[in-house]
């Protein structure tokens, strides 16, 4: 900074508290769930672990989860150790988080042709949503400085990240910038220009993006000089030659092989002209706010290296992801939405030779630090259970009882039980209830009037929703298992009545096994309809039209789901194979775990023990 020169301050509501005190980040810091490998083998799986279990060898990461609670619990493992961060977070008010699904057809049995339907955002989103605008500028540049200081503590010192935004926010953002970076570590604003279609408008039409370059620290950061397109006259000299649209200063093609001679082409400036995604392109994934990979090509050559760690935040479509895979960075990519990360999971599977990656999310200890503030506050154990159930069963429209330990409420003569934050509701705790529901028939005022249990659950053990019934339909009740939604955790949510519960969807599976060979397939997919549009489910002709996607973990050993064959559809091929076979090395009995996604993003799982 020149000397005497101060630094203008931007002010906005929520930004000091009463005190005057500047409002800090939320920093509550939990552990990691795994919920699944990718693209593993059995070799790579077993080479990735030590005598303990462990994991040893890197594993790119794909994370479900709120960015309040995913940003500081990376921070014990990669602060200053990111070296590149893009964000293309929210920036326009009219944006969210809903998505077009598709239904498709299916030709060999002529149904009716493909068609698409809205999906609204989840609550759990909308509530994302509200805690950016919900206040409108003041709690979004609050949410954006918070944000900026929690990205900025994981850079490496040779880090950089890079901010996608536009008109709406993109001056007041860069003064958050300057803040949180200091302006002495501005490196440059990109300015992404992009045809569309013209349209009549009383002003200039806007065309392009601003993009801001952050150094952790100016002079330490990373960057190789890309080079553009060569004149005709250069292309004439190399018509022998494999030719790309830009290079780094030593001749490097990017994004991969060399050059053997020097590029004669003119450095890039910061005026990027790079199409949009195209509705017809073959990246396309059907996100509206999807970037093109030619973009991120640019920024993660220039500024990182092989091996490098790239993180995105706000992963949407995979584009961040997908294109540090090919270029060979190590990756982080984080999202709230499901349907976000299950799109980017596909796009990833469909990137030749990726390296193995996992799924992971914040599961139980995110609710865990819930029930703790919601419910805790200096209580007894047994008092916070009881309160926390209280209010699940109030979301429920039940009526809390006492009196038993396995019984918590009753809904329309219907007994209800309410699953632990902990852990998830297994086939023995339905024996439990099963058990307690025959002693209190007829004991008193809350003794069953119907044969009937609901059981509420934030996560049930596999195969439950098929076993379970089964199981309590023998002791002659009716039984129905019903997933706690998020949404239970956010107050606006909870005000305005939002809160549903779902029953959980079911999968048929047919096994055959010929010598050491099996053979695998779909029998059958039910989900339920609440969440979905009448002339949706009128348009369903055959159950597999609900399936995006299905995996298979073949020889599961009571750990996280491998993900070790898969097959899915996409806009280019939207048939879906319903069978599978594979062929093991030894016999003996193994368990096999098969999951399937529907077109919403959700995903149900069913265990299998087969003999070979």
């Amino acid at each position: 900074m020149g000397k005497g020169f101060k630094m203008v301050e931007l002010i906005w509501d929520g930004k000091y508290d009463k005190d005057g005190k500047r409002v800090a980040p939320l920093r509550v810091k939990l552990p990691f769930q795994t919920v699944e490998t990718v693209s593993e083998s059995a070799q790579q799986r077993q080479m990735a672990l030590d005598f303990s279990g462990k994991q040893t060898e890197w594993r790119n990461r794909l994370i479900w989860g709120d960015k309040k609670y995913v940003l500081p619990s990376l921070q014990d493992e990669f602060a200053g150790k990111i070296d590149l961060i893009y964000i293309d977070p929210p920036f326009n008010v009219g944006a969210d988080f809903s998505f077009t699904a598709d239904i498709p057809d299916i030709p060999e049995t002529q149904y009716d042709e493909s068609m698409s339907f809205y999906k609204a955002a989840s609550v759990i989103e909308q509530k994302a949503y509200r805690d950016t605008w919900g206040k409108g500028l003041d709690s979004y540049l609050q949410w954006f400085a918070e944000t900026m200081q929690l990205l900025r503590e994981l850079l490496s010192e040779n880090g950089s990240v890079f901010v996608h935004l536009d008109y709406h926010v993109g001056q007041y953002a860069k003064v958050v910038l300057d803040e949180v970076f200091n302006s002495e570590n501005y490196v440059n604003e990109v300015i992404w220009h992009y045809k569309r279609w013209p349209t009549p408008t009383p002003t200039f039409q806007k065309m392009h993006d601003n993009i801001y370059w952050y150094a952790k620290e100016l002079g330490k950061h990373r960057f190789t000089r890309l080079y553009g397109e060569r004149t005709e006259s250069t292309l004439r000299r190399w018509k022998d030659r494999k030719i790309t649209a830009f290079h780094d200063e030593e001749g490097k093609r990017i994004p991969s092989g060399s050059q053997d001679q020097p590029s004669e082409g003119a450095p890039l400036d910061d005026v990027w002209d790079i199409s949009i995604v195209a509705p017809v392109a073959h990246e396309r994934t059907g996100y509206a706010t999807q970037k093109p990979e030619a973009l991120l090509e640019r920024i993660i050559a220039a500024c990182s290296k092989d091996s490098d760690i790239v993180m995105d935040c706000f992963v949407g479509s995979g584009t961040t992801a997908a294109v540090a895979e090919k270029l060979g960075r190590r990756w982080i990519a984080c999202d709230l939405g499901r349907f976000a990360i299950h799109t980017t999971r596909k796009r990833l599977l469909g990137i030749p030779g990726v390296k193995p990656f996992v799924v992971q999310n914040l599961g139980k200890y995110e609710r865990q630090s819930w029930q703790a503030a919601e419910f805790g506050s200096k209580k007894q154990a047994e008092a916070v259970q009881k309160d926390y159930r209280k209010f699940i069963l109030e979301l429920y429209a039940a009526r809390p009882i006492e009196g038993y330990a396995w019984l918590h409420g009753i809904k329309d003569g219907r007994m209800v039980h309410v699953g632990s934050v902990d852990s998830p509701v297994a086939p023995n705790d339905v024996t439990q209830i099963c058990i307690e529901f025959k002693k209190a028939i007829g004991t008193g005022k809350d003794a069953p009037k119907v044969a009937a249990v609901d059981v509420l659950g934030w996560d049930f053990a596999f195969e439950i929703n098929e076993v379970s019934i089964q199981q309590a339909k023998e002791a002659g009740i009716s039984l129905r298992c019903l997933k706690i939604p998020r949404e239970v955790m956010d107050p606006k949510a909870v005000e305005q009545g939002d809160v549903k519960f779902f029953e959980l969807a079911a999968l048929s599976v047919k096994t055959k096994v010929k010598k050491n060979e099996l053979f695998l397939e779909l029998a059958d997919f039910t989900i339920p309809p609440d969440d979905v549009p009448e002339d949706v489910q009128k348009a369903i002709k055959h159950w597999s039209q609900w399936i995006d996607y299905w995996a298979v973990d073949w020889d599961n050993r009571d750990d996280t789901f491998h993900n070790e064959w898969q097959t899915y559809r996409t806009r280019q091929d939207p048939s879906l194979n319903l069978k599978t076979s594979h062929v093991y090395e030894e016999p003996g009995e193994y368990t096999l775990m098969v999951k399937v996604i529907d077109i919403l993003g959700n995903d149900t799982t069913k265990v299998l023990k087969v003999t070979v």
